[in-house]
């Protein structure tokens, strides 16, 4: 998984991302054609709407923020890439079943829409992310790489 989410392969996995999404969902990613790969990572990184991803690992951990996710989180690439997404969130375990309970479910159907959460940032701030798409990144083959969330709306707690 490594070699997938690391940060010189950001353009292959950005791919893989819209892909998965479009393959899950119907619909695009972002709007738009973009003309070449670099171009397609390039608006991902830069769209609004915060986007994250983690491996397949048993605990997985994060391969992937784009701009509006890092600031989010409060995070640069290396350390937000070296998270373990469960940390994500808070350590109570009613949270984390809870979000435990929808990545499966995202992992059994494919992807669920309009999941929402309770998160923390590097500075202990918690925010509610809501209208969230998780789904399943896959490749050509079908194998599973990973999962990813589209986060819809943000609110501070």
């Amino acid at each position: 998984m490594d070699e997938v989410c690391n940060r010189a392969a950001v353009k292959d996995w950005s791919r893989l991302l819209g892909q998965s999404f479009a393959a899950q969902t119907g619909k695009p990613l972002i709007d738009g054609a973009a003309p070449t790969a670099q171009d397609y990572a390039h608006r991902l990184f830069h769209s609004p709407l915060p986007l994250v991803s983690h491996g397949a690992e048993a605990d997985p951990v994060f391969c992937y923020a784009n701009a509006a996710a890092l600031a989010l989180w409060g995070m640069g690439w290396e350390t937000f890439t070296r998270l373990p997404s469960r940390l994500s969130a808070e350590e109570d375990p009613a949270i984390q079943t809870d979000r435990s309970r929808f990545l499966r479910e995202a992992a059994e159907r494919g992807w669920v829409a309009d999941y929402s959460g309770i998160r923390k940032a590097a500075d202990g701030s918690r925010f509610r992310i809501s209208r969230t798409v998780l789904w399943t990144i896959s490749d050509a083959t079908g194998d599973r790489l990973g999962q990813a969330a589209l986060i819809g709306q943000v609110s501070p707690l």
